[in-house]
Formats: C-alpha cells, sequence, structure tokens
C-alpha cells in the first residue's frame, strides 16, 4: 500500500498493455460488453437532500468545485467519454474469486475460506489437484475444513464421513457393509483454476467462463519478479478497495514506514478517468504540481485492482511496475487481501531482506490503517445510508473512491449487499461489525502474548498479526517457527555457559565462557525479537503510554 505511488495498473479482462496516454479529443479503448438492462432491481435509490447539502458544504468551508458531489459535473464528465448511465446486468456469482496464493496452499490439510457467506473448503487430493467444495457435510453439517485428509479423501472429523475429489462420498464407518452410500450423501463443488500463482474459484452454478478469468500481462513479462503476501482484515472489501485505490492518504497514514511515504509530501493529485463499463473504471493519475499522471489505475469486477507505470530508462529500455490487489469479500465487515508488489527492474533490497521482512512491513502497513477503516466500516454499516450523504469526496484526492461507488450503483443490485454512491441494497443478516483495537489496547489485546490476546495463546484474534498474516504464510510460519527454535537454544547454550564458567578453575576460561554465555543471550534476544516483529502489532508513537 506504501509502495502505491511506486506501482501502478492495466486490466484483468484484456492483456495488460498500457492504453495511449489520454488526449481530452481522443481516447481509444476496448468496446464494453453489450448491455441488457434487468426487468427489476431490489436497490433503494437515496438522493441527498439539497439543504442538507448546502449545510454540509458550508460547515466543511471547501469550495463548491473541489468537492464530487454534483449531479450536473457527473453527467458531463459521463458524456466526455460518451458513457450512458444505467444499471447493469449483474450476478456476483458469476465471477471468479481470489481465494489463496497457490504457494500457501497446505499440502496435507483442508483450508476453509469464504466468499460473501459463502463457505467453502480448498485442499489437494491425493493427485496433487486442488479440490474446492462446500464448506458443510452432508451428514449433520458439520465443516469439513475441521477434518483431515485420509488418502487423498477429504475426511469429517464428526463421524468419519470421506470424500473423494469430486465430492461423492465413498466411506461411512456406521453404514452396514451390505448397504449403500445413499446418493445424496455427496458434496456441492465448486470449479477452481490456478493461474500466475493464485488460485480462483468460480462461483456460480452456470459452467465455468474461462474468459472472465483475469490474466495480468506483467506479471507473465519475462525478468519480472514479485513479492506476494496474504493478509486477512477486519473491515469490509469495499473499505478495502477504497482505501487502496487511495493514494491521498498514503504520506499522512504511512509517512516514514518506508522510504517513499513522508508527510511533507502530502499535496493536491490530478486524475484522468478514460474508461467506464459495467466491467469497472480506468484512468491515469500523477501529482497535480507535476503537470503529468504517469500512473494507470484499473479497478475490474469483481475485486480486482491494480496500479502500473511504465518507466523507460536511458537507454530506451522499458521496465513495468505493478501493484496488484486481489480482494475478496468473507462476509459482512470481514475481507482478504492478496498483495503483488513486482516489477522487471531488479532491486538489490529484495536479495537483501528475507521474505518475512518484506511481508512483516507490509502487515504494518495494513495496521497503520485498521482503526480507520474498522470505525469507517461500523459508520457505513450502522448509518444504512449511500456514501454520497457521508463523505466529502474531493476531486484532488478522491476521483478513484468516488468511480468505485458509482460503478456499485450500476451493478451493486446483484451483490449480496451494497453500499454505493447513491444508492444501498441491506444485507438479510444483521451486519458483523469488529473493533480493531488502537494504541495500548492493541498492544495488550492483540499481541500478548504474541499469538492470541489475553489470556488465550493460540485462540484466533482478528486483530493480531500472528493470525491476520503468519498462519496463511508458509514462509513466515517457518520463519517464526525457526526464530523460536534457535531462541530455545541459544537460551540453553547461555545457561550450560554459565554454569561451565562457575567450574571453570581458570580465570581466562571463566572469562570466555561467560562472554560466550553472554553472546548466546544477546542472540536468543535477537530472535525473540525477530519472532516479535512477524507476531506483534504496530502501534503508533503517538498512542504509547
Amino acid at each position: 500500500m506504501t509502495l502505491l505511488n511506486q506501482f501502478l495498473p492495466p486490466s484483468p479482462h484484456t492483456p495488460l498493455s498500457f492504453p495511449p496516454k489520454p488526449n481530452p479529443s481522443s481516447f481509444f479503448f476496448p468496446t464494453p460488453r453489450p448491455i441488457r438492462f434487468p426487468a427489476a432491481s431490489s436497490v433503494t435509490t437515496v438522493r441527498t437532500p439539497s439543504p442538507s447539502s448546502v449545510r454540509v458544504r458550508a460547515a466543511s468551508g471547501l469550495k463548491e468545485t473541489a468537492l464530487i458531489d454534483r449531479d450536473e459535473e457527473e453527467e458531463e464528465a459521463a458524456q466526455e467519454i460518451g458513457e450512458t448511465r444505467h444499471e447493469a446486468e449483474y450476478d456476483w456469482t458469476d465471477e471468479w474469486y481470489p481465494l489463496y496464493l497457490t504457494k500457501d496452499v497446505p499440502d496435507d490439510a483442508p483450508l476453509g475460506l469464504r466468499v460473501f457467506d459463502k463457505n467453502l473448503v480448498l485442499y489437494r487430493d491425493g493427485g496433487d489437484i486442488l479440490r474446492c467444495h462446500e464448506d458443510r457435510c452432508p451428514h449433520r453439517l458439520a465443516k469439513l475444513s475441521e477434518g483431515q485428509l485420509v488418502d487423498g479423501r477429504l475426511e469429517c472429523l464428526y463421524h468419519g464421513w470421506q470424500f473423494e475429489g469430486e465430492g461423492k462420498c465413498v466411506k461411512i464407518p456406521q453404514l452396514p457393509s451390505d448397504a449403500k452410500i445413499p446418493r445424496p450423501a455427496c458434496l456441492r463443488t465448486y470449479e477452481v483454476r490456478d493461474s500466475q500463482g493464485v488460485v480462483w474459484v468460480w462461483m456460480s452454478k452456470a459452467p465455468p467462463k474461462p474468459e472472465k478469468l483475469p490474466w495480468f500481462e506483467n506479471f507473465a513479462r519475462p525478468g519480472f519478479n514479485d513479492t506476494s503476501s496474504i493478509h486477512e482484515l477486519p473491515y469490509d472489501h469495499s473499505i478495502l478497495l477504497e482505501n487502496l485505490m487511495d493514494p491521498a492518504h498514503i504520506p499522512i497514514s504511512h509517512d516514514r514506514t518506508d522510504w517513499t511515504a513522508k508527510r511533507e509530501d502530502a499535496q493536491p493529485l490530478s486524475f484522468q478517468v478514460t474508461e467506464r463499463t459495467d466491467r469497472g473504471f480506468a484512468g491515469w493519475w500523477g501529482r497535480e504540481k507535476d503537470g503529468s499522471t504517469p500512473n494507470f489505475l484499473r479497478f475490474g469486477a469483481p475485486c480486482v485492482l491494480q496500479n502500473n507505470r511504465e518507466i523507460v530508462g536511458e537507454n530506451g529500455e522499458k521496465h513495468y511496475f505493478t501493484g496488484l490487489f486481489l480482494c475478496r469479500p468473507t462476509g459482512q465487515g470481514k475481507s482478504m487481501l492478496i498483495v503483488r508488489f513486482g516489477s522487471t527492474m531488479s532491486s538489490p533490497l529484495l536479495k537483501i531482506f528475507p521474505q518475512w521482512y518484506l511481508h512483516q512491513n507490509s502487515s504494518k502497513v495494513f495496521e497503520q490503517d485498521m482503526g480507520f477503516l474498522s470505525s469507517q466500516n461500523e459508520v457505513l454499516m450502522t448509518a444504512k445510508v449511500p456514501t454520497k450523504e457521508l463523505y466529502l469526496n474531493l476531486k484532488s484526492s478522491d476521483t478513484w473512491v468516488a468511480e468505485y461507488r458509482k460503478w456499485m450503483d450500476r451493478v451493486g443490485h446483484g451483490m449480496p449487499y451494497h453500499f454505493g454512491h447513491k444508492t444501498i441494497s441491506l444485507p438479510e443478516l444483521p451486519a458483523v461489525v469488529e473493533h480493531a483495537p488502537a494504541g495500548l489496547v492493541a498492544g495488550i489485546s492483540a499481541s500478548f502474548p504474541a499469538k492470541g490476546g489475553i489470556g488465550a495463546m493460540h485462540a484466533p484474534n482478528p486483530a493480531n498479526r500472528y493470525f491476520r498474516h503468519v498462519i496463511h504464510c508458509k514462509g513466515c510460519r517457518a520463519a517464526v517457527k525457526a526464530l523460536e527454535a534457535w531462541k530455545d537454544r541459544l537460551l540453553a547454550m547461555a545457561a550450560a555457559l554459565t554454569a561451565l564458567a562457575i567450574l571453570a578453575y581458570s580465570q581466562q576460561w571463566k572469562a570466555i565462557l561467560l562472554a560466550s554465555a553472554a553472546a548466546s543471550l544477546g542472540g536468543s534476544h535477537a530472535c525473540s525479537t525477530l519472532v516479535a516483529m512477524n507476531t506483534t502489532n504496530f502501534i503508533r508513537t503517538h498512542r504509547r503510554l
């Protein structure tokens, strides 16, 4: 996220070559698919009353021309790029959703995941083929993700029913030997594909549409290297996407997190929307004072965001930078993010720092925003009004946020729930709002003990870095395990060396043994510190007591 101003993107539905630099009089983009109007919709349209809008502007002290909330300007902007405002046909299940990084799928256990309110179980069968089913045993509804793999078959640990990769039940221990397994004793199966290091799932009962499976051209370029990580987050995927497409917050919220974010660099930005379709939107952006927009952003349905930048070197060689964000909705107030930063330009830093260090830095970035976004999530879920009545979007910072919420106006009727710019459709079930602790509370509840919160060493805690990232990442789990092992070994070595120093007769040997013991203690402390880096939440300095 803090690297958003370095790595930026193309389309998930077409090869990711850059469109020509925008020309005010002429744009050339792929023709959007034909539009079919639905017969009816349950979407509630809510318009902000004019007096209320006037009061909000007066209270804010902002010039009207700086705000993105006037219908006349919206219509003019739409006409400039040939857009017709309408409600598009959309079905959220008729999409591919990013489930997991392929490299992090467990080899020996089932994995429980969610897409909106649908529980799924993902695993590798005996032939190392990825399989995905509804996470529910047909016997008594127990979660299969709480089960185990036996000879490549998925076993429910409640009564031992076993299922093969196609979802057929092949063993029921309690069934008489002369009885046949009931035909309904099978699982609903979902199509999954492994594409460019990501496992995608097709949620519809209809046959999958390969043409909708995202493909990212930069990731297929020779010499392209990326750092990928996965994070579970305690706020809605729409709020996560807003945050990721908001470059204006980076200098403030992530000040000095890495070498690019500095609060003194906060400034007005320029945006130019060059494409709007039923599948998303795209455009260029940059710093207003530079007079150029070198960064290309594209959002594509259902939850794919890309930021790309193309740099031409002195010798004419082109280099490509990409920030790819795959945001999966996992229920109201919850989401899971696969984030991938990469480029064709080799970086010495990637060779110096281990992957776990880069991952913990990414976790720190999300923790810096977590308090803001969880409170935003709470207001949005409880206010039950469109964002137009809640947000004061600025043209010089919030253009992409406004575009995203307007896209939700057009397709939100086909989602389980949505909060658009002017429309909302409320969830059928009450919202689950999770609060992310801040400051000292975060330090205690989410980081002490390191793996689980107050009094629960291994209890899941969505506000804890260990459970948001480490348990999903094979590399970080291995690093934490290795560091804890070395911490214990060095501590034992320090104790042994101290004992030998006490028994030694020679003063010279006592000094050597005590120095070695001190070095071992130092190494043990260093390992403990590195474990804490991977499992302890970031706390803002001004919130420390």
